[in-house]
């Protein structure tokens, strides 16, 4: 279906370029069923990789509750509606964005496709959506910066030293980083059933640490500490031989020289040590706020209480999530949580969703309940190992284009007109039929 101004709708756009393709036999590159997806990743990756990327916390209870409380809400259609015409942009930060979709903040890449963060970037860009580059990424921030282009990106952040913060968002900032999003939901590392079970951190293999190996004031402190053994003294065996191997090339400079050097390893505990526990109290909040004139959002908020904190303390924006069910096990579903959030929120910010998307139609789900925004998550880590850049290109095209349809068959034309009287939760009974004002004979 084309617009009155002659262009295709996103909908039209992606399923004509499948089925065109499909004439000559050629078929997507990534599965479209979520289920699907991640199965073939599964196969791609290694057991202790992939149980690193699609597991929750604890029992996985989190996970599944923020599947199974999206699934809750139904959509409903409408009739009779002109529909020709949907517009899905939004303006978020005095920017207009062509959909209302960001690339959520997953860290170390790399264990997915080599191409890491930079492949990532690359394809928000191409695609028109924000990306967050996560804390713990597999390149640079610099380099992921050079990767987006003129694209739109912001900055994950996780409090911990003061001064480490304060170089991040200075090299940020003079990167073209337009917001910092520092991550609330993980004051302490979280029990992990799955990567325990494995016996498996790919912290502790030199991954995630190209931020802080490449930053000036991580180089400087981590040469003024005492030298120390890293990680903690091993067996000599293959494995332990491969990981110092791996944790040596992730360190900069020439091989030869890190592997009779205790830098690299002393590295690996100090990140390690950063990760163990992000403590950002409301006390701090000032102080970040001072650090920067970027808009600063939160992510991991659930309450109200603590979205209500935020704003008074000068937070622009709030991420409602659960970190994808990867922190508290037990925790209530995002979508949940939602729209009391937003309620508190009273469009003084935006209120941005994650956890538990996985399709356009999701997406759909959390507009209507508040959201002005939604981050796509660990579905794009299961496109970019099976399709690279390409991958993630069309995983964002399907999200996208699903969105679109979504829109047209619940008779909405803009992102603004989904609210929540386009969604009926399961436990509501069908609303009642309106008296009729029309006089029969």
């Amino acid at each position: 279906m084309e617009s009155p101004d002659g262009s295709m709708s996103a909908a039209r756009a992606r399923q004509g370029e499948i089925y065109l393709a499909g004439i000559a036999g050629g078929r997507p590159k990534i599965p479209l069923d979520p289920v699907t997806l991640e199965e073939q990743a599964r196969r791609r990756m290694s057991r202790e990789v992939f149980a690193f990327v699609s597991s929750g916390a604890g029992l996985d209870t989190t996970l599944r509750a923020n599947r199974a409380a999206l699934d809750r809400w139904y959509v409903l259609p409408r009739a009779l509606r002109d529909v020709t015409h949907r517009d899905l942009s939004i303006e978020l930060f005095g920017r207009r964005l062509p959909t209302p979709f960001l690339i959520a903040p997953i860290g170390i890449q790399d264990i997915a496709h080599r191409d890491a963060e930079l492949a990532t970037g690359r394809a928000a860009a191409a695609e028109g959506i924000p990306v967050i580059i996560c804390a713990g990424a597999s390149k640079p921030l610099e380099e992921c910066a050079a990767a987006n282009g003129d694209g739109v990106r912001w900055f994950q952040l996780y409090w911990n030293v003061r001064e480490q913060a304060e170089s991040f968002i200075r090299r940020a900032e003079a990167s073209g980083y337009s917001a910092i999003v520092a991550t609330v939901d993980l004051p302490v590392y979280p029990w992990r059933t799955r990567d325990l079970e494995l016996a498996y951190s790919p912290y502790l293999r030199g991954k995630g640490m190209a931020h802080y190996t490449s930053d000036p004031y991580f180089l400087s402190a981590l040469r003024e500490t005492p030298a120390d053994e890293g990680p903690g003294r091993q067996r000599i065996n293959a494995a332990s031989v491969k990981t110092l191997i791996d944790l040596t090339r992730a360190y900069p400079g020439s091989f030869w020289k890190n592997i009779r050097s205790k830098e690299p390893r002393a590295a690996v505990r100090r990140v390690a040590e950063f990760y163990s526990q992000f403590f950002l109290r409301r006390e701090d909040l000032p102080t970040l706020r001072a650090l920067t004139k970027l808009p600063i959002i939160l992510k991991g908020i659930l309450h109200p209480d603590d979205a209500r904190w935020a704003i008074d303390e000068g937070v622009d924006g709030i991420v409602v999530s659960n970190h994808g069910g990867r922190s508290l096990d037990g925790a209530p579903p995002s979508i949940d949580s939602l729209p009391a959030v937003a309620d508190v929120v009273d469009g003084r910010v935006p209120v941005l969703f994650d956890s538990g998307i996985r399709s356009g139609v999701d997406a759909f789900r959390a507009l209507g309940l508040g959201a002005n925004a939604v981050l796509i998550g660990r579905t794009y880590i299961y496109a970019l190992a099976l399709g690279g850049e390409a991958g993630v290109r069309e995983l964002i095209q399907n999200y996208v284009a699903e969105l679109d349809v979504t829109m047209a068959l619940a008779g909405c034309t803009s992102v603004a007109e989904i609210s929540g009287a386009t969604l009926r939760h399961e436990s509501e009974p069908p609303r009642p039929r309106q008296e009729s004002t029309v006089e029969t004979f």
